[in-house]
């Protein structure tokens, strides 16, 4: 089966509590495998598991991670990711930068001195460090395409395509980044510079629509509820309402809410889940959305 799996879905910081288990503690990562080619998608905590995994067989000795960006809870398990400290194995990392050795400097900045024992130069795999060419990678049967998001720092999205299925991997986004900016400042402008800012509103939902519109698979930052999202605007996360507002206009068959704030227990996710589900029924929304959860694996021929 070529399946997409969920090995950590929180944001933030690892949350391996009693009340968190059914939802799942570890930190985002997801793994997509399609005829014996894996691509993994961030290295949170999640991926500790993966790689432990991915030392029971022995046909797959080479992977690709797509790192949205360098915040620590994205690539803090890298240093505790089996594979690369193992001989003959190959490892092609991708993420935001103008060259490899940018790329390299991100991810070995936390296993230096005094932060880490252990640097990356102890590391036994082959490491390629991967450019993509015009925003655009290729790995076995995946067609991968970036696009930036909006959160602090440069953080991309990445659409994915592969079996004639697309799917679209989006951690850490704050849709209403836009809207709120100019909420905030609109008594600075008059109307014909409310109107420019209109005019860029409209172009910025035009651009991220362009990579998500259509996916079979949507996978979407919903830290936040409403409440808590009023207060904690510009942090770079989205309103679980918003992702799905989003997921309506873009046409996307499947919805997976992920990167949940690691203070929500396993019932305060359920609820964010059942509103979620009440809201596209209200909309009469064909969309099927769930709730990402760890060891969730998901059938990508049967999207």
């Amino acid at each position: 089966m070529n399946y997409l799996k969920f090995w950590g879905v929180r944001g933030s910081y690892p949350a391996p509590f009693g009340s968190h288990m059914r939802i799942g503690g570890n930190t985002v990562c997801v793994e997509l495998r399609v005829d014996d080619h894996v691509l993994i998608c961030d290295g949170g905590s999640g991926i500790i598991p993966l790689g432990n995994s991915l030392l029971k067989q022995d046909n797959i000795k080479e992977l690709t991670i797509l790192l949205t960006h360098y915040h620590w809870d994205h690539i803090s398990g890298l240093p505790f990711f089996v594979p690369v400290f193992i001989p003959g194995w190959k490892l092609n990392i991708y993420g935001p930068g103008n060259s490899k050795e940018e790329i390299k400097k991100r991810i070995s900045g936390q296993m230096i001195d005094p932060y880490f024992p252990i640097e990356v130069e102890t590391w036994l795999a082959d490491i390629n460090y991967l450019i993509p060419h015009n925003t655009e990678l290729e790995y076995g049967p995946f067609k991968v395409e970036t696009f930036n998001v909006h959160h602090p720092g440069i953080t991309l999205g990445y659409r994915i395509t592969v079996h004639d299925k697309t799917i679209v991997y989006v951690s850490d986004n704050e849709l209403q980044f836009i809207d709120q900016a100019i909420e905030a400042r609109k008594n600075e402008f008059n109307s014909d510079e409310l109107e420019l800012m209109e005019t860029i509103r409209s172009e910025e939902q035009d651009i991220a629509l362009q990579y998500i519109k259509n996916a079979d698979l949507l996978i979407h930052d919903a830290q936040y509820t409403p409440e808590d999202y009023k207060i904690k605007k510009g942090w770079g996360h989205s309103c679980y309402v918003d992702t799905i507002n989003f997921a309506m206009e873009a046409n996307v068959k499947n919805l997976y809410l992920i990167h949940l704030d690691p203070n929500y227990d396993d019932n305060q996710a359920e609820e964010i889940h059942l509103d979620a589900i009440k809201i596209l029924g209200e909309h009469n929304s064909p969309i099927v959305c769930n709730m990402a959860r760890e060891g969730l694996i998901v059938d990508i021929d049967s999207l």
